[in-house]
This record gives C-alpha cells, sequence and structure tokens, in this order.
C-alpha cells in the first residue's frame, strides 16, 4: 500500500514537472516573441502604444519599450541635427561663392586699369586674400561634410599609379612657377588598392601642394612601394623639412608651424589629408629633418 502511494507520488510530481517545464518554455517564448516584436517595431519606427500587466515579465517588456523609444527619440534627434547642419552647409558654400566670385572679378578689372605701385599691391592683396577665402570655405564645407557623416565615402579597387600620374600633372603647372620639377618613380606592376578617387585625388593634392609651398629648389618626387596589405605612395621634397619635435603638430587642425608663417596657408590641408586616408581604413606617416626635406607615405588598402 505504501510502496503505491510513493508510486502516486512519482507520478504526480514528474506529471507536475513535465507540466511545469512546459508553461516554462511556453512562457519564456511568449516573452522573447514579444521582446522581438518590440525590437522589431523600434527598427521599423512604429510608435509603442500597448498595456502591460503587473507580471514581472510584462514589468520587463515595459522597461525595454521605454528604452527603445527613448533610442528612437534619440536616433531621430540625431537625425534632425545631421539635416540641420547638412542644410548650414550648404547654404554657407552657396551664399559665399558670389561674393568671393564678385571680389576677385573686380580685383582683377582694377589690376587692369592704371594703378600706380601702391594700389596694385594693394589689389595684389585683395585678390590673393580672396583666393585665401574661397580655399579656406572650401576645406571648411569638405570637412565638415566628412566629419558629420553626411558625405561618406565610397572606396572601390583602381589603380594606384594612375591617380599618381593625375595628381603630378595637375600640380606640375605651380611647380612650374617656382622653377621646381614634379617626377614620377613608377613600378613597372600596375597595383591596385582600394580608395575613393576623387577623395583620394583631393588628399594628395593637398600633400603635393604642401610640398611645393615649402620647397624653394629643387622638387618633388611622387612614388609607389608595394606591401603585402597595403599601397603607399610616396611624395618626397627637397624643401625646408620639419624638426622632430614639429611633426606630430603638421597634421593638427588649423595649426601652423613656426618656420611656416612667411608662406600662404590656413593650416587645414594635411589634416583634411589624413581624415579622408583615414576613413578609407588607411594610415600616413611622415619622416623628415629640418633643412634636408620630407617624405610622406600615403597606405592605402588594397582590399
Amino acid at each position: 500500500m505504501m510502496n503505491d502511494i510513493v508510486l502516486y507520488i512519482g507520478i504526480a510530481a514528474a506529471v507536475l514537472g513535465v507540466g511545469f517545464f512546459i508553461w516554462s518554455r511556453i512562457s519564456t517564448g511568449k516573452t522573447l516573441d514579444r521582446v522581438e516584436e518590440l525590437i522589431d517595431k523600434a527598427i521599423e519606427g512604429d510608435t509603442f502604444q500597448e498595456s502591460f500587466s503587473e507580471e514581472r515579465t510584462s514589468r520587463l517588456e515595459t522597461k525595454l519599450t521605454e528604452y527603445l523609444r527613448a533610442s528612437g527619440v534619440s536616433a531621430l534627434n540625431v537625425k534632425n541635427e545631421r539635416d540641420k547642419i547638412k542644410t548650414l552647409i550648404a547654404d554657407i558654400s552657396h551664399q559665399t561663392k558670389t561674393p568671393i566670385a564678385n571680389l576677385v572679378l573686380h580685383g582683377e578689372l582694377l589690376k587692369e586699369s592704371d594703378l600706380n605701385p601702391e594700389q596694385e599691391e594693394c589689389v595684389d592683396a585683395v585678390l590673393r586674400e580672396s583666393d585665401k577665402l574661397r580655399f579656406l570655405i572650401d576645406a571648411l564645407v569638405k570637412l565638415s561634410r566628412l566629419e558629420n557623416g553626411i558625405l561618406s565615402l565610397n572606396p572601390a579597387k583602381e589603380s594606384v599609379s594612375s591617380i599618381v600620374t593625375e595628381v603630378a600633372s595637375e600640380m606640375r603647372g605651380k611647380a612650374d612657377k617656382k622653377g621646381l620639377y614634379i617626377k614620377t618613380d613608377l613600378p613597372e606592376e600596375d597595383i591596385k588598392a582600394s580608395f575613393d578617387r576623387k577623395w583620394t585625388t583631393e588628399a594628395l593634392i593637398n600633400i603635393v601642394d604642401n610640398a611645393v609651398k615649402y620647397t624653394q629648389s629643387g622638387g618633388i618626387t611622387l612614388g609607389i612601394k608595394n606591401y603585402e596589405m597595403f599601397a603607399c605612395i610616396t611624395i618626397k621634397d627637397t624643401g625646408i623639412g620639419i624638426s622632430e619635435e614639429d611633426i606630430p603638430k603638421i597634421f593638427g587642425r588649423f595649426n601652423r608651424l613656426e618656420s611656416s608663417r612667411n608662406e600662404e596657408g590656413v593650416g587645414i590641408g594635411l589634416y583634411l589629408a589624413r581624415e579622408i586616408v583615414k576613413l578609407e581604413g588607411g594610415y600616413m606617416k611622415v619622416s623628415s629633418k629640418l633643412g634636408e626635406g620630407s617624405e610622406f607615405a600615403v597606405f592605402l588598402k588594397k582590399e
């Protein structure tokens, strides 16, 4: 008799255990389904208008809903702020083009007039500062678009020799005016790397322009080195060079070294170049000695 009672109790306990297990699985499954549903709604941008009971699982759903709602509001605020910045940048770019163009036009018209030496000097200063202002605004607009994620880079696998040849050709006229050479030292092999052609060209031109600016004799040589994971573009000049302690400073925003104060510039070209290369997954290195020239190395990812 006692054995039968124990057997019945055992069977009842087993049934209860199985029942609890099944209920727990169903309850957990419903909770997970509910959580998944809430996350799907958040991804789709739906608003949450739900009623919950006071059960613990329901309280968890409520907290998750509040979190997702707050995250959605934050994401929307970020998007709105980004749209405002985008509009502001577009307005600045558009509204400043005409006044600067008029300054340059009237300055050039004045330059063609019969001016005395003092007046010619003033006109040259107006043209020079107008050109600097135009470059500064263009650089700031580009930089702001990159930093705020408004403009994204689209790397594609392209010939490194091709972009080096293009940059050298574009900068040769400016070098000729200073009596400098620009030459290329390219490998026979057509090395390819992954980069955004438009923006990488912008970065390289900023570096070469800097080299031309601070080189008084000799010239600039553009080369390519091939590594396993990177293609390296080198820009070597015979300019004034950079002291070892000043090398970390040259990529600072609006940072200009004492040795470069007499040269035209706003101190943003190298910073912009580094940001572009960094966004492509690459990096830059500099080696230089004061009075012996500098070499900039731009590493572009192959994949």
